[in-house]
């Protein structure tokens, strides 16, 4: 197919594609990627388009698939912990921890609320205590984690809160004014710095690499890709994604069980 023709939104063929993980490269409740996406992304190593991973996972709980598809594929950037953590070639590019003021104050009023919560930092997940909402969110990920107080030196890149949305309120109107949440299961939010995004751990990696916006492309499923599908000049959801995110992204493509990566970069003009 002809490479962006006028219809399209992308006004030249990207220099780097990111990719979400759960429900975009990884069939998550199948633990699996489909074999059209190991081959869309050999296609893309061979035309010498970058391809790069951004996800809400820490480093500790990428899948082993996806580590060896990284390899695969050539992919040695990863935006994890949704942008507040970024690697480039295993070395760590960039780092947005919470503060001790921002942890302490957010702790204390989970908490008084009696809701669990994790600290999810790049080498591991730290549970200080148990509950069902908990089991029930860490577990559609298969995540593993520790329970126990975690050592105060190691930082701490964003809070995971256990409840559902008839708590929401409750929760959000006590954090600091300078976290925010987002929701990725019934049980599970985010809760994570104002200016935290995925888009800020993309723009860090242009940056380094002396790219535009224009020269990006990114693929996602979820509410977390929303400020991601925005900070890059072509936003493409999968046919699986959240119904928000499709209605903001640039080009909404199959869905991953219908080989929407590979069609969706063709539908492109990415790939012929």
């Amino acid at each position: 197919s002809a490479p962006f023709s006028d219809g399209l939104p992308m006004k030249r063929t990207p220099k780097i594609i990111f990719f979400d993980i759960d429900d975009t490269l990884w069939i998550k409740d199948e633990q699996r990627i489909p074999d059209s996406t190991r081959t869309a992304l050999g296609r893309l190593k061979e035309r010498g388009i970058a391809a790069a991973i951004a996800t809400g996972r820490p480093p500790c709980l990428i899948p082993d698939p996806i580590r060896a598809l990284m390899a695969d594929a050539a992919i040695d950037i990863l935006v994890a912990i949704n942008g507040q953590y970024v690697e480039r070639s295993g070395q760590v590019l960039a780092e947005f921890p919470l503060s001790r003021s921002e942890l302490d104050g957010t702790t204390a009023h989970l908490r008084r609320l009696g809701i669990a919560y994790a600290y999810e930092s790049a080498r591991k997940i730290s549970v200080p205590a148990d509950s069902r909402e908990m089991q029930a969110a860490l577990g559609s990920l298969s995540i593993p984690y520790q329970t126990g107080e975690t050592d105060p030196d190691i930082p701490v890149h964003q809070i995971l809160g256990f409840y559902d949305e008839s708590r929401a309120e409750a929760v959000e109107s006590g954090l600091p004014d300078s976290l925010r949440t987002t929701r990725w299961h019934t049980f599970g939010v985010d809760i994570l710095p104002r200016r935290g995004s995925k888009a800020r751990g993309i723009r860090t990696v242009l940056d380094s690499l002396g790219l535009a916006t224009d020269d990006a492309m990114a693929f996602g499923d979820g509410l977390n890709d929303m400020e991601m599908m925005q900070s890059v000049g072509c936003g493409v959801a999968v046919g699986n994604a959240h119904p928000q995110l499709k209605a903001a992204a640039d080009h909404v493509c199959p869905p991953i069980r219908e080989d929407g990566i590979l069609r969706g970069l063709a539908e492109l003009g990415v790939l012929d």
